[in-house]
């Protein structure tokens, strides 16, 4: 169903996000990640305090090729 659209602002949009207005039958963004962190890596907020006595990530991948997305479309 057609519609009419006023002013739209973009700040930013992620190398695996869509943006799209109108008509649309299947949107499908591909997009993987990986991610290895220690202990306290993403705690956010104000006046943390945070002690980690030892941390230590231990990492072991013994895949050549994890997530492929080639050929998906």
């Amino acid at each position: 169903m057609p519609a009419i659209v006023g002013a739209v602002q973009i700040n930013s949009i992620g190398s695996g996000g869509v943006f799209h207005i109108g008509d649309v039958f299947a949107i499908s963004p591909y997009s993987v990640a990986k991610t290895f962190a220690g202990a306290g890596s993403f705690n956010t907020g104000d006046g943390l305090h945070i002690y980690n006595q030892y941390s230590n990530t231990n990492t072991n991948d013994r895949d050549i090729a994890d997530s492929n997305i080639t050929g998906n479309a």
